[in-house]
């Protein structure tokens, strides 16, 4: 499975960007494809989730509200639409790809999902 990030640059606070994570390779009819962001010195942390069958979706709590995960199935893409943004949401974006299912257990911990794009580096001054 390759992941590949797209979208990241520099905004003001208060504007909007919309990551991409285009997806290939073999992978389960349904599976959790998620969100994560890591800015310097900080553990990384899932933003959000999608379960790509059924489309359930799951936010962290700072982000309800402000972004949306959505799913392309036509061109095997994901999007992370962040609006309202501010400097704490600086950081490096990935996407990553983990287990199987529909949405009635939620895998929130980077150690649980097994591939991984290259990031998307997003600045917000």
């Amino acid at each position: 499975v390759q992941l590949v990030e797209s979208g990241g640059g520099s905004v003001q606070a208060g504007g909007s960007l919309r990551l991409s994570c285009a997806v290939s390779g073999d992978t389960y009819i349904s599976y959790y494809l998620a969100w994560f962001r890591q800015a310097p010195g900080k553990e990384r942390g899932v933003v959000a989730i999608i379960a790509t069958g059924s489309g359930s979706t799951y936010y962290a709590d700072s982000m309800k509200g402000r972004f949306t995960i959505s799913q392309d199935n036509a061109n095997n893409t994901v999007y992370l639409q962040m609006n309202s943004l501010t400097p704490e949401d600086t950081a490096m974006y990935y996407c990553a790809a983990g287990p199987p299912g529909t949405g009635g257990t939620w895998y929130a911990m980077p150690n649980e999902y097994k591939y991984w794009g290259q990031g998307t580096q997003v600045t917000v001054s």
